[in-house]
């Protein structure tokens, strides 16, 4: 991927369309939590003024049933055929219901600070994982503007072992949907696993997943370009731009989206891998770990600037703070890749070095989303092991963490970890150098 595609992955527009109407249901009246943050404006962290947001959760994770009854439009990881013959009808038949945050997802938002639990028992259910959209209010996202600008929040991932990735990141979702309970999330993997797509239920060609029993892909997928500024765990981390054509949401179809959901990642138009700065991966294995130079069993600050002006973003860099000490990223020490931000040659660099394919086009990402999640996919080993586990893993780019190749299953994972969770607070945004102070660094 080009870093001058890239670029694009994080500017500031957002397109809205017109989708299909969808029904809402009228058993759980719901109320959005609300996540306090501050927009800064001078320098050194120390003129910032408190913004109202609040969340909403992603369509999903929703109860879906009849219209006019409770039978379930969705029960397991498979569709009901007689109210979903087909997509519209389907669309027509079943309404998303209102939802409990706290009892039934164990997401609790309070001032300024939000924790996402990985497991919650509820009365009717079991949930796993979660993902939500930060809102400027009830009827549109926040538009980070991105360029010329620093995002900085604090995070707590201490509970999240192997095989669980906490992320906050921005995908290029419409700024308004027209009805707030079916978010239109996309992303670079053109996301197949979606009840709904561009406002109608995904049901028909659906294949439930064969070990997620809660899971499955349809014919369509959602494809946007997506700025993963954050995915992580206790083990590991990586900063990711992936980028898109065209450059807004878009609907493929089953060969043509390409991504996690078939063999060939690179069938679609979007950069499913992208260009990645994981310590680890560059060859620095002491920086970011429990007792290491980030030390993840403790909260720390997360600082990533976008250098540059109007739509020319020139490079990306990424600073923690931690017991008031300010911390740059490491140097690699992998030979042919130098410089501790991603630009354009950096990219160049890693895709020469690692000996990986990366896609090209570009793409406009700004909806926030934070989520908690294992992976049904590849166990998460993209993130904190040695990936693909068939390679040699001194082969540069191979190991990715320190965790064991056979870590990760999800089964294990949520029978293991059920109690874990990550807690994302103090969210900053304004321009570079407003959110933080950088001096004493190392």
């Amino acid at each position: 991927m080009g870093f001058s595609f890239a670029l694009r992955v994080i500017t500031a527009f957002l397109s809205t369309r017109q989708i299909a109407a969808q029904l809402i249901g009228k058993e759980q009246t719901e109320v959005h939590p609300k996540l306090q943050w501050k927009r800064c404006t001078g320098k050194g962290g120390n003129s910032c003024s408190n913004v109202a947001g609040e969340l909403v959760i992603d369509a999903n994770w929703r109860w879906l049933h009849a219209k006019d009854g409770y039978s379930n439009c969705y029960d397991g990881n498979k569709w009901n055929t007689t109210l979903c013959p087909d997509n519209k009808k389907c669309t027509a038949n079943c309404a998303l219901e209102g939802e409990d945050y706290s009892k039934t997802y164990g997401i609790t938002a309070g001032s300024n600070a939000l924790t996402l639990k990985f497991v919650t028992k509820g009365q009717y259910s079991t949930n796993i994982g979660s993902r939500v959209y930060l809102m400027k209010d009830a009827s549109n996202y926040e538009i980070f503007k991105l360029i010329g600008n620093e995002f900085t929040f604090d995070v707590d991932l201490s509970q999240l072992p192997c095989g669980l990735n906490g992320a906050l990141y921005f995908v290029s979702m419409p700024q308004k949907d027209m009805e707030l309970r079916v978010r239109s999330y996309c992303d670079a993997q053109c996301a197949r696993d979606l009840k709904y797509i561009n406002g109608e239920t995904n049901s028909e060609g659906w294949e439930p997943s064969s070990n997620d029993a809660n899971a499955g892909v349809g014919r369509k997928g959602a494809c946007c370009a997506e700025m993963d500024i954050w995915e992580a765990n206790s083990i590991s981390t990586a900063l990711t731009p992936h980028s898109c054509q065209p450059e807004g949401y878009s609907v493929c179809t089953d060969t043509g989206c390409g991504g996690t959901y078939l063999l060939d990642r690179y069938a679609g138009t979007c950069d499913a891998n992208g260009c990645d700065f994981n310590p680890f991966r560059v060859g620095v294995t002491d920086f970011y770990g429990k007792g290491m130079t980030v030390d993840t069993s403790k909260p720390f600050t997360v600082v990533t600037q976008f250098l540059g002006s109007g739509a020319n973003l020139q490079e990306i860099k990424r600073f923690y703070v931690q017991n008031n000490v300010v911390i740059a990223n490491p140097e690699p020490t992998i030979p042919g890749i130098f410089g501790n931000s991603l630009t354009q040659d950096w990219c160049d660099r890693e895709k020469e070095v690692f000996q990986e394919e990366y896609g090209e086009g570009h793409g406009d990402g700004t909806g926030a989303c934070m989520s908690l999640w294992d992976d049904h996919y590849a166990n998460m080993l993209w993130l904190d092991s040695n990936y693909p586990t068939d390679a040699d893993p001194s082969k540069p780019g191979v190991a990715r963490g320190s965790c064991d190749v056979g870590s990760g299953v999800p089964a294990d994972v949520e029978s293991q970890n059920a109690n874990a969770q990550v807690t994302f607070s103090n969210v900053k945004f304004g321009p570079v150098g407003s959110t933080f102070a950088q001096s004493g660094g190392t």
